[in-house]
């Protein structure tokens, strides 16, 4: 008798539902409510008491009609699967420690959130004489898991391990964001696109095409908001459509099949008062993945990179002395090494008979000469030759694989894409995968993904206003190949305003001087800024700036601070502070270099030396279009 009333308890708990179910970041900002609302799964979400999401939706949508029907479950195609779904329990737990990545934008990063798990019931549907019912005898299992950061918010769906190995065929993710009306996107239509700020409204043209993630919007409560992706490893890539006026939902390429246990992408939002407030708050994208499994990672090395534009023996070796002279630590053969890239005959496991290269030979004079090689591979051939490429490579001594032409979007080629990533992992190769792919935080996982294109970088020569909207946008999810030119006369940009890019985009692996020749160069003192700047670092703080407008990013290695300010289309004057980043009563020797039109030299780049104390505010005159990079290195 006892065991039967606890469990009419039970059932009559679920039945009538849980109340709302609240969620705060550590700090108190995020506040994140999750109710249900006439059968749907809801949340709202404010910041620093200020409203962000209106009401948004959760869930995911099943096609499960060969198994429902093998459970005897009637097949309606008029539900949606977690509607009426109905809340078990709830736990909550919360997690504060630190770790160390293999590199990075800082050399620790703090992973502090509170968890909330919502356990989710669904019987099996079926028709009685008062209507729809749920027979709790069949029952699915969904948990909804909200992490609340001080940086952002993040939500997954995990699908509990089923005692028959349940299949699912999921067909629509959910989860969408409303907003109040007047909010504005920096919609991107496909990974390497520019960006349209566009009202969340269906009269706009824009939304016609669904909009690449990370997606940063401006309230109009005055917040800015940034919706993406992390932890997309063998799922379909998601994009956000525009459901109604005013309220997003996350877009899948396509179905997906999985078996369980299994956990879906996080799908996040980052919020800030000010815009620098969502690139220093980025790391929770890595939060969002797990550790690293590569168990010896000391042979990954990040590095500054150089294309070799001719491929022939003499000028490869050209480009190995030229990266010593300059302090690069790799040079790169792009396509055409091994033969036309697009056809499926072109094998790359051997140099093009008539390329005069000796790819054994080449690897072992840049060794020598402590130069790295990295060579450039299509996914036609890496589809083809994937087993007998790395053995082989790792044989000769390769560092790296520039992947070219991906395919992405569905599930078959994002889970072939990263176990590619993986496979090299184990030849000790490192990647760079170019074309529309966008990171999703793996990196940390296997950090031999050193970094990505998925973006409209120097190969399309954008003006200075995509250029100040980047920052704000695209490399919130992660490291881009935005490959920075310097002499080719294509660039709309001043030289400071390139010279500073190594600074603001991060990337481990990073390619100077795109297109040109080691032969360009003709000893300009402020290319000794490239010479000396990391890829990777100890610290970093956006200091200052405005989404297509401009951008002041510091960085610290070691002792010594780099900083980049890219300006957009209008004069700008800026005022450094620099108490907020250099070491309080501290002396730094700074190097400035800056645009300056009247000048009589080819790049029109000045160089000024100082000695100041931490504290001095310096004064910027920033051309249109233009820039400013500063070193400052710790006086003992």
């Amino acid at each position: 008798m006892r065991k039967f009333f606890i469990a009419i308890l039970f059932w009559a708990v679920a039945i009538v539902g849980y109340a709302a179910e609240a969620l705060q970041s550590p700090d108190g900002k995020y506040n994140f409510v999750f109710e249900q609302k006439d059968g749907r799964l809801t949340y709202r979400l404010d910041y620093a008491a200020k409203q962000v999401i209106e009401e948004g939706e959760l869930g995911v949508n099943i096609d499960n009609h060969l198994v429902e029907s093998a459970m005897g479950i009637p097949v309606d195609n008029s539900y949606v699967w977690t509607h009426g779904m109905e809340v078990a329990s709830v736990d909550r737990r919360s997690e504060d420690n630190t770790w160390k990545p293999v590199y990075g934008e800082y050399a620790q990063i703090r992973d502090r959130y509170n968890e909330m798990t919502i356990h989710l019931l669904k019987g099996g549907k079926h028709q009685d004489g008062g209507g729809t019912a749920y027979d709790k005898r069949q029952q699915y299992l969904l948990d909804i898991i909200v992490r609340a950061y001080d940086e952002g918010v993040a939500i997954r769906y995990h699908f509990p391990e089923a005692t028959n190995g349940l299949f699912m065929h999921i067909t629509d993710d959910l989860t969408s964001f409303r907003f109040a009306p007047g909010a504005e996107a920096y919609h991107y239509a496909w990974a390497q696109a520019h960006a349209n700020k566009v009202k969340l409204l269906k009269s706009e043209a824009a939304w016609k095409d669904e909009a690449e993630r990370p997606l940063t919007l401006q309230l109009a409560n005055g917040l800015y908001a940034a919706i993406g992706e992390a932890a997309l490893t063998d799922f379909v890539r998601g994009k956000l459509k525009l459901k109604a006026d005013n309220e997003l939902q996350m877009a899948m390429f396509d179905s997906a099949d999985i078996i369980t246990a299994y956990d879906m992408p996080w799908r996040f939002i980052m919020v800030g008062e000010k815009t620098i407030d969502l690139i220093n708050n980025k790391q929770m994208v890595l939060n969002l993945n797990a550790p690293c499994l590569i168990q010896d990672s000391s042979w990954i090395k990040p590095g500054k990179a150089f294309r070799v534009c001719r491929l022939d023996m003499k000028t490869c070796m050209e480009g190995v002395d030229f990266c010593v002279d300059r302090g690069l630590q790799y040079i790169e053969l792009d396509a055409g090494w091994y033969g036309p890239e697009m056809k499926m005959s072109s094998s790359a496991l051997k140099v093009l008979e008539t390329r005069d290269i000796d790819m054994p030979k080449l690897c072992q004079y840049a060794k020598s000469k402590g130069i790295g090689v990295w060579v450039y591979v299509n996914q036609r051939a890496l589809y083809q030759e994937l087993d007998q490429l790395l053995p082989l490579y790792e044989k000769w001594g390769i560092s790296g694989i520039k992947f070219g032409f991906v395919q992405i979007g569905s599930q078959e080629w994002t889970t072939w894409l990263h176990n590619a990533v993986k496979k090299c992992a184990d030849h000790h190769i490192m990647v760079d995968i170019h074309d529309e792919y966008r990171p999703t935080g793996w990196s940390r996982t296997y950090p031999n993904l050193m970094t990505q294109e998925g973006i409209g970088g120097n190969e399309e020569m954008p003006d200075a206003e995509h250029n100040t909207i980047l920052p704000f946008t695209r490399f919130l999810c992660g490291p881009a190949d935005y490959t920075p030119c310097y002499f080719n006369g294509r660039v709309k940009n001043t030289k400071a305003h390139q010279l500073a890019m190594p600074v603001v985009y991060y990337s481990p692996i990073t390619f100077l001087y795109w297109y040109d020749l080691p032969n360009v160069y003709k000893g300009e003192k402020e290319l000794d800024f490239w010479k000396y700047c990391p890829t990777v670092w100890d610290e970093s703080k956006a200091l200052q700036g405005e989404i297509g407008e401009y951008i002041v990013q510091a960085r610290r290695s070691g002792n010594d601070w780099f900083v980049g300010a890219m300006n957009g289309l209008q004069v700008r004057y800026i005022t450094l502070n620099t108490a907020d980043f250099l070491q309080k009563g501290k002396k730094y020797r700074v190097e400035i270099y800056n645009d300056n039109p009247a000048l009589n030299t080819r790049t029109k780049v000045s160089t000024v030396v100082q000695t100041i104390k931490a504290g001095k505010i310096l004064k910027l005159h920033l051309q249109p279009s233009g820039g400013a990079a500063l070193r400052f290195s710790l006086l003992n």
